[in-house]
């Protein structure tokens, strides 16, 4: 400040001495003060000085409207000078000295060029105060990936949204976009905004009727009557269907609605032992008929070495004396059958039903093993219908409800 305070003063007796003596009328502007006056000075600093208005090396004045150094000569009779002063500032955070008028000039004196989509608080246009505020937020440069197209805008908005709706690329309704909207702008500059569409699809779908079973000792064994039929319910569902980019990324259930309750069917079956008349293929009345899986064996076909003719109820092995697994023999023991193309036989005998079960899936309830004598094997296999004949027992087995 010494050495500027030197060279002025040198300035200005140097100047002094080349002025011309006609005066002219003078008007001076700092600030809120407004002084006139008559001086044969041309220079701005010996006008100033003349008047002794001090000047900062960092002031700026202007002669008639126009920046102006302080040691040029104004060639004119008419002569207003506006002084403005330095003033110090804080931009976004940082104290700074500046003369510039408005904020706009402040900016364009340090290096900034400022765009439409800048973000300068307060306006570009308000004049510079001392001790003032000043927050600038230039644009950056964003890739915005929509509608299957890349579009490339500018922004110094705070968020994510706010550059979406100042692109005039809004989030519309469920629309969402990477990252969310009220994040701030990515640092690497790319946007995805999905475009989300739902719609409500109503569908009507049947309710299958359960089945109740009763037990009726007026139907005869066997046989199933039903006595209420069953009818379906109607259900009437909601789905939200959610599209993401036009394609469907999920379904979800929002209300089902029973329009129509389903009614249960109610089905008796039969206890009451009939016997059957004699015709078709059972020419002996029985009173139960069921399909089981048939094998056969004889003394010496019986799955192990030599021969042998006992049997589990001690009746000697061959044509007559059938089998069945041993965990329903004891139920069965001593009944007579009807098989057609065998004839008639007594369950008389154990086999083995795991290994028909393993090698075919045949439950071991439903295997039954025809004994043949060694000279007369017939050799019947597969399924067969075996009548259960008269007497009907007094406990029906289990398995065969």
């Amino acid at each position: 400040m010494k050495q500027f305070r030197k060279l002025a003063n040198v300035l200005i007796l140097f100047l002094f001495a080349c002025q011309p003596n006609a005066p002219a009328q003078i008007t001076i502007i700092d600030g809120e003060n407004i002084s006139t006056i008559e001086s044969s000075q041309r220079v701005p600093l010996l006008i100033l000085s003349e008047t002794g208005i001090p000047i900062q090396p960092t002031d700026k004045v202007f002669a008639n409207g126009i920046l102006i150094p302080l040691d040029k000569t104004i060639n004119s009779n008419f002569i207003q000078l506006q002084i403005q002063r330095t003033k110090i500032i804080n931009l976004n955070g940082q104290s700074i000295q500046t003369s510039a008028l408005t904020v706009a000039d402040m900016l364009y004196e340090l290096g900034y060029s400022i765009s439409m989509y800048d973000e300068v608080t307060p306006p570009l246009d308000s004049l510079i105060v001392d001790s003032a505020s000043v927050t600038f937020s230039p644009a950056r440069e964003l890739s915005v990936s929509v509608d299957g197209k890349l579009i490339s805008i500018r922004s110094s908005a705070q968020t994510v949204g706010e550059a979406l709706a100042e692109a005039g690329i809004p989030l519309v309704g469920t629309d969402i976009s990477y990252p969310l909207a009220n994040e701030a702008l990515p640092a690497d500059g790319q946007i995805k905004l999905v475009r989300v569409k739902e719609s409500i699809e109503v569908s009507f779908e049947p309710i299958p009727f359960s089945v109740e079973e009763i037990v009726s000792e007026d139907i005869p064994f066997g046989q199933d009557e039903i006595l209420e039929a069953g009818i379906n319910g109607v259900a009437m569902i909601r789905t939200r269907i959610r599209f993401e980019n036009g394609v469907e990324v999920s379904r979800e259930v929002e209300d089902e609605t029973i329009l129509q309750t389903p009614k249960t069917q109610i089905v008796a079956s039969g206890r009451k032992i009939v016997l059957s008349p004699v015709d078709g293929d059972a020419p002996y009345q029985y009173w139960y008929a069921t399909e089981m899986y048939a094998s056969w064996y004889s003394p010496c076909n019986s799955g192990i070495s030599g021969c042998s003719y006992g049997t589990a109820s001690g009746a000697r092995a061959g044509y007559g004396i059938v089998a069945v697994d041993y965990s329903i023999y004891s139920y069965l023991a001593g009944m007579r059958v009807y098989i057609p193309g065998y004839g008639v036989a007594t369950i008389g005998d154990t086999g083995g039903g795991p290994i028909i079960e393993t090698a075919f899936g045949v439950p071991r309830t439903k295997w039954i093993d025809l004994g043949y004598d060694d000279n007369n094997i017939g050799g019947l296999s597969g399924w067969v219908t075996v009548y259960f004949l008269e007497p009907a027992p007094v406990t029906i087995p289990y398995f065969f409800e």
